[in-house]
């Protein structure tokens, strides 16, 4: 595939996923308003809790996931037919397997859920609810094969029309039986059914864009082959392990220690910083297939240069996105379900340093993923989990809630922080990542001052309406991207998106045919 082509399905793909992203933030929001007003408040912690429990019990799909689009990368550029066939026969018995795992050690489970509950609420069919999650979570692993060949060849676009249209239905089909029923057991059921029938759909678009899913000629992978699966898969499994320790234990800390209203409060949080994590996401989710292509066709110069563009934008993402949720996520949460919903401004600031931590970590996991470089790393996950849990336990002791987030920063600083950009530079483009850290130490002074300029002059404005959120919001675009703007414009990693911009500009609105981007 050349750069020209390669460009155009990055940006086919993203355009795709943000406006899917856009909308679904939009619904979900609106959702969110019908559900607490609703039910009560320990239902939305309920549903936080077992989202993360079902993380937890994921764990059994050992990173296969990022395993097989990997694989897919080299037969998909040489068109590979018969490779392929026998690359998604293979992994159609493992999530298979996957799916029924969860099942079982969901229904193992079912009866000690309690136990993670501290001042048990009174919500009746308690057991019956968490296997509704089980049930949900284990049928996406049953069509999830099909849909990874969508994603490695490029077309995210097609996999984000199902995805985010089921999830906008899906919300407001919730919506009406909340209103008409209020019952949460129906509006869980609800997510079973549509997310059914969405994979269905998917399943069935895979197969009219490559029929040879139905030949029932398939040749067995060679045992050398296999080995080099296994491999990825093993050390994937670890990261896999590390990753859902460090993210998904938050909740079940909380409710085990602190209670279930807490984990209400904080998932109002979770759901605006997972809603803009994922629209940032989108960018690297849009380019991973097109870096992996990248990564099997051209130099390894070529792909460091790459790299630099996209760790440049991955910095401009998440450090505006940082100080604009410093700035204003708790007057938003505030006119949004009420004051009674916030945390204190400390507790804020330790959730939006963490933000920004693993934020950073993007542009190096996604080239990590697409290069294939999971062994190399392997035990850093089982680190930072261990120093992820020690440290939110007994710093929870010390300062309660803001004592988990604390302890999930450590664990990022002491391992992620240098482990993943060392392994990326010596196995993956053979130079020292001397480079990274010098533009990390720029970076993260641009996104402090920002974050001090635009949080000092937004403390002027301490009532919270409508009228001032807007002006907060304004203050947070102005003064970041202004900043950012001084201290960047004249490196060639600004330059270069500019020049991207401008190309989209004059052959969306000039209709001008887009001509071929450098180094992509």
């Amino acid at each position: 595939m050349n750069n020209q082509a390669r460009t155009h399905s990055s940006l086919k793909n993203l355009s795709y996923l943000m406006v899917g992203q856009i909308l679904g933030i939009s619904v979900s929001f609106i959702a969110r308003i019908v559900f607490v007003r609703t039910l009560s408040v320990e239902y939305l912690g309920l549903d936080g809790l077992f989202t993360n429990i079902i993380t937890i019990l994921s764990l059994v799909e050992l990173g296969i996931g990022p395993a097989l689009v990997f694989s897919l990368y080299k037969p998909i550029a040489e068109n590979n037919i018969e490779l392929i066939k026998s690359l998604l026969k293979l992994y159609q018995k493992a999530y298979l397997i996957i799916g029924s795992l969860i099942i079982l050690l969901g229904i193992t489970v079912a009866p000690f859920i309690h136990y993670l509950i501290k001042d048990m609420p009174v919500i009746p069919h308690l057991h019956f609810i968490f296997i509704l999650f089980v049930l949900n979570a284990a049928v996406t692993y049953f069509y999830s094969y099909k849909r990874s060949l969508i994603i490695a060849d490029q077309r995210k676009y097609i996999d984000a029309t199902y995805r985010y249209g089921g999830f906008i239905l899906l919300n407001i089909v919730q919506c009406i039986v909340l209103i008409i029923w209020k019952n949460f057991i129906f509006f869980v059921i609800c997510q079973l059914i549509l997310n059914i029938l969405e994979n269905i759909l998917a399943s069935r678009t895979a197969d009219r864009l490559y029929p040879f899913l139905k030949s029932k000629k398939v040749a067995k992978l060679d045992r050398a082959f296999i080995k080099g699966i296994y491999k990825n898969v093993k050390a994937m499994a670890m990261h896999r392990m590390g990753n859902v320790i460090v993210l998904s234990t938050d909740n079940i800390l909380i409710s085990s220690f602190v209670g279930l209203l807490a984990v209400g409060l904080y998932s109002n949080y979770r759901l605006i910083l997972t809603a803009l994590n994922i629209v940032l996401m989108q960018f690297f989710e849009a380019v991973k297939s097109s870096v992996g292509n990248f990564g099997v066709t051209e130099s390894k110069a070529r792909t460091k240069e790459i790299f630099k563009k996209i760790y440049f934008m991955n910095f401009w993402l998440y450090g505006f996105a940082s100080v604009g949720i410093l700035c204003t996520v708790n007057p938003m949460i505030e006119l949004w379900i009420g004051e009674k919903f916030i945390f204190s401004m400390d507790i804020v600031l330790l959730i939006v340093i963490h933000f920004f931590l693993d934020g950073m970590r993007r542009a190096t996991l996604t080239f990590r993923d697409a290069l294939g470089l999971y062994w190399y790393d392997r035990y850093k996950p089982v680190a930072e989990s261990l120093i992820n849990m020690a440290g939110s336990i007994m710093l929870l002791k010390i300062m309660g809630i803001g004592g988990i987030f604390l302890g999930t920063i450590i664990s990022i600083l002491t391992t992620c922080f240098w482990v993943e950009p060392y392994v990326l530079y010596k196995y993956g483009f053979h130079i020292s990542s001397k480079a990274y850290f010098i533009s990390y130490s720029k970076y993260l002074l641009a996104t402090v001052m920002a974050a001090t300029i635009s949080y000092g002059i937004c403390a002027l404005l301490p009532e919270t309406n409508v009228l001032v959120l807007a002006s907060k919001i304004m203050i947070s675009i102005v003064a970041t991207n202004l900043l950012f703007f001084m201290m960047f414009r004249k490196t060639d990693e600004f330059q270069y998106f500019k020049d991207l911009i401008l190309d989209v500009i004059r052959k969306t609105v000039f209709k001008k045919k887009l001509p071929e981007v450098k180094n992509f």
